[in-house]
C-alpha cells in the first residue's frame, strides 16, 4: 500500500467534471484507489463517492493506491493531480 498527499492545483477543486476525467483515469489500474480527504474516504473509480469529498481548490489530500500496479497509478495519480489536470 502506497499512501501520497497531493494539493489539488484544478481552478475549481474536484468538481463533476474534473472527478469524471479522473475516474476515467483511475480505472485503467488494476490496484485499489481511495482519496482521502480528513476524516473521509472515497473510492477513486467511483464519480459519487469523489463527489461526495467536497474538494475544494488548494486542498491537501490522500490518495492511497494498494494492488499489482500501485507504484505506478501512485505516480501518475499524483503528477495528474499537480499538473492542475
Amino acid at each position: 500500500m502506497i499512501s501520497n498527499k497531493v494539493v489539488i492545483n484544478c481552478p475549481s477543486g474536484l468538481d463533476s467534471k474534473a472527478a469524471a476525467l479522473l475516474v476515467q483515469k483511475v480505472s485503467k489500474y488494476s490496484s485499489n484507489i481511495w482519496l482521502e480527504k480528513g476524516e473521509r474516504r472515497a473510492n477513486a473509480k467511483s464519480l459519487l463517492g469523489l463527489l461526495s469529498l467536497g474538494v475544494e481548490r488548494q486542498a491537501t489530500i490522500t490518495v492511497i493506491t494498494d494492488g499489482e500496479d500501485e507504484e505506478k497509478a501512485s505516480r501518475e495519480i499524483s503528477e495528474y493531480f499537480s499538473t492542475g489536470f
